[in-house]
């Protein structure tokens, strides 16, 4: 009786650790809203206003960052861009008129696994070496209900540029601006497909995770 015990315990354990292995890490967080890219409209604005409204540059400080969790049925990895610059420009101390312009270097790519650093970058997903660069323009943040902020813009990510929509926290102080945002993007959207194995499946779903802080 004691082993059937200590059986079922185990057996029970086992599935506990399962279950924690396969949970989604995208599937708590917002989904980004993506769309086809529009251009960026050009504003008819004179020369003298639109330098009044050029507002302050704030560049991309040391420990922000830009990092993604992907996951497949048996678990998942964290992973993220070593290198990327760009910043943050804010007219009159006004958020919702602020742009934002990253530039990322996709070689810089890095993840909990050497082998998996080394596949990511190859063409069966980012395809670095033909894609180098990534590349996301904010074409407007406005507040969003309950708080926060809701940024719309391009991202250029493996050759494909798509517009997305997803929500942030940004806050301004006397020292820099700070965003941070989590959010899922679909990876299929930009045209980032590999099959895998079909007991090995990798979720199409990937989280998306910023903390960036920026100063003039």
């Amino acid at each position: 009786m004691q082993r059937n015990t200590t059986f079922l315990l185990m057996f029970a354990l086992c599935l506990g650790l399962l279950a924690v292995a396969c949970a989604d890490p995208a599937a708590n967080a917002p989904d980004a809203v993506v769309q086809e890219a529009e251009p960026e409209p050009v504003a008819e604005t004179p020369k003298d206003e639109a330098a009044a409204m050029e507002g302050t540059l704030y560049s991309f400080a040391e420990g922000s960052t830009v990092g993604f969790v992907g996951s497949k049925v048996t678990g998942s990895h964290e992973g993220g861009f070593r290198s990327f610059e760009g910043g943050i420009t804010v007219p009159n101390g006004n958020l919702e008129k602020a742009s934002v312009d990253v530039q990322i270097d996709a070689t810089s790519l890095w993840s909990d696994s050497d082998n998996l650093t080394g596949h990511l970058k190859s063409a069966d997903f980012f395809d670095v070496e033909n894609f180098p660069t990534a590349r996301f323009t904010t074409t407007e943040i406005a507040s969003a209900e309950g708080g926060g902020f809701t940024v719309t813009g391009n991202l250029e990510l493996h050759g494909v540029t798509k517009q997305i929509s997803f929500p942030a926290t940004i806050a301004l102080s006397e020292t820099g601006v700070s965003a941070e945002a989590e959010f899922s993007i679909n990876r299929f959207d930009f045209e980032i497909v590999y099959p895998g194995k079909t007991d090995d499946l990798i979720r199409e779903e990937v989280l998306i995770k910023l903390a960036l802080t920026a100063t003039a």
